[in-house]
């Protein structure tokens, strides 16, 4: 199959505008293949990617956390998630995130796919990765302030799931949709 794929735009300058702990925004100066010119702002994660994780457990359930979210200033249910550390293998980085925020590691982890929220803006990758043949395996080595509520929820109901007012975080649901495509 021929690729129609253009040239990327070359990158005239690009001025760093703001920064946080979390991130580093920048303005980017383009110039398309057609002479054209314009500026583009970007989000760029201080930290490297991330993961999520779908634990399925034995009587056939999705594990959810219900976690605050400062963004919609309210709390949510998503898939368990973090930050892959230095050293690690995204599949470590899952299970060590599965024990920190549900009490549960896995026998047997899968990565899925590779997610991207909102590219245009956000360089951030999180990659989904299917455990199972859970057991419980506590960690307290978390950095959430406050312990979270573990959902077990049926995936034969995943249809109410997707359709709850507080399951809106579009990884997630990307995340279980994909799940459910995998085992089914």
């Amino acid at each position: 199959m021929k690729s129609d794929m253009k040239k990327p735009p070359v990158i005239k300058n690009i001025k760093q505008i703001g920064q946080s702990r979390l991130f580093t925004i920048e303005q980017l100066d383009l110039e398309f293949s057609n002479g054209e010119r314009a500026v583009f702002e970007r989000i760029k994660a201080n930290a490297g990617k991330a993961v999520m994780v779908a634990a399925i457990t034995e009587k056939q359930e999705i594990l959810l956390v219900r976690e605050y979210a400062a963004g919609t200033e309210r709390y949510e249910l998503q898939l368990p998630k973090g930050i892959v550390e230095k050293g690690e293998e995204s599949e470590q980085a899952a299970n060590r995130e599965l024990a920190e925020e549900t009490g549960y590691a896995a026998e047997n982890l899968k990565i899925l796919q590779s997610l991207r929220v909102s590219p245009g803006y956000f360089n951030h990758k999180t990659d989904l990765v299917l455990a199972t043949g859970l057991y419980e395996q506590k960690l307290d080595t978390g950095d959430e302030p406050e312990k979270l509520e573990v959902i077990k929820y049926p995936l034969a109901d995943i249809d109410s799931l997707l359709q709850r007012d507080d399951f809106s975080e579009s990884r997630s649901i990307a995340g279980v949709l994909l799940v459910i495509r995998q085992l089914f």
